[in-house]
């Protein structure tokens, strides 16, 4: 019976690497904040430009950027 412990203890001490779980997880992860980052990225580079075309031109006329959507 003490060999069976032991051997439960030696199991659940080994650390053989990340699982494919936690791979897929970090993916998902990572690509949520890659969309994140360029859709914020997106908006500002267009209002960047809406202001400059507005400027050229002397109007204050609203852009035409889509509207932004807060989560």
């Amino acid at each position: 019976m003490k060999n069976f412990f032991e051997g439960v203890k030696t199991f659940l001490a080994e650390e053989e690497g990340l699982t494919i779980v936690e791979y897929a997880i970090g993916g998902a992860l990572v690509a949520a904040g890659a969309v994140l980052a360029f859709s914020q990225l997106g908006t500002a580079v267009c209002e960047t430009i809406d202001e400059l075309e507005n400027a050229v031109k002397g109007s204050t006329a609203v852009g035409k950027c889509p509207p932004t959507v807060t989560p």
